[in-house]
């Protein structure tokens, strides 16, 4: 299947993804495949393609379809396999790892990423992938270029856990009024950005949300009470003002916990969360 993809016009490769390529995948795992192209692939080819290898009807989203982060693709049924086909912009991921080459990111609003799409996940996904198709061998070359974690994106995505600190503290008041949907986000976010943190600081890429705080709590040198603490903190926030202010409370503790064992900096100084 990738050696067909690679044949489309404006795909430069084709790139076996996610846990199958870390080799921690379970029987039900799915088969990501990142379809690099440049410019734009033949849409028309990839979805004839897909529905000639596809048991089930499916479609081919293009680039920008399914949000402004994950560009597109199209998740087919082959036998009792589900496949999943990701569009990935070369040009747009090379950019990506110049900005992680200087210590900058983003984090954008997608769908079916509630902690948001952190771009250093593109470089990921090449860093962590296995080059299944590859013609003029410009995917190889760059899997080589991004095989290195940039020290100025370790040092700023673990500066960043900051925010973590501010968010908790401003959830306080909230607490007060008994809002559960808010203090429940900002436990959600803050324990996200202190994951994210925690892989920067190891110099593991982190691609998403899926079994990340797993990993986070097995990695050497996490305070072996953070993942048990994290859990608890998610599943039962409190639905009254006693009880969320409690959690509130735990929540700090653990962030200051986690900013010591990191030799995180302190929070800079910034607006009160508005009432």
């Amino acid at each position: 299947m990738a050696a067909r993809l690679a044949t489309v016009d404006g795909v430069i490769g084709v790139l076996l993804g996610g846990s199958r390529a870390r080799g921690e995948e379970r029987p039900d795992s799915d088969w990501d495949l990142g379809v690099y192209y440049r410019g734009a692939p033949h849409l028309p080819t990839l979805r004839s393609m897909a529905r000639g290898l596809s048991d089930s009807p499916t479609d081919v989203a293009g680039p920008g379809e399914w949000g402004p982060w994950v560009d597109g693709g199209a998740w087919l049924t082959v036998g009792d396999s589900h496949v999943d086909w990701l569009l990935r912009d070369v040009d747009r991921v090379r950019r990506v790892w110049t900005q992680c080459r200087e210590g900058e990111f983003e984090v954008g609003i997608q769908a079916g990423h509630p902690l948001g799409f952190w771009s250093p996940s593109y470089v990921g996904e090449l860093a962590l992938g296995r080059v299944l198709a590859d013609p003029t061998k410009e995917l190889t070359l760059f899997q080589r270029e991004v095989a290195g974690y940039p020290e100025p994106l370790r040092r700023s995505l673990v500066a960043s856990a900051w925010e973590a600190e501010f968010i908790v503290a401003n959830a306080a008041k909230p607490a007060l009024r008994g809002d559960v949907l808010l203090v429940s986000l900002a436990l959600s976010r803050a324990i996200g950005i202190l994951v994210q943190a925690l892989y920067a600081w190891h110099r593991r890429w982190c691609l998403n949300e899926k079994g990340s705080l797993a990993v986070a709590e097995n990695l050497p040198g996490t305070p072996p009470s953070f993942g048990p603490r994290a859990r608890a903190l998610l599943g039962a926030p409190g639905t009254n003002p006693d009880e969320l202010s409690v959690t509130v409370q735990a929540a700090t503790d653990l962030v200051a916990d986690i900013r010591a064992a990191l030799t995180l900096p302190a929070a800079p100084s910034g607006p009160p969360h508005s009432d």
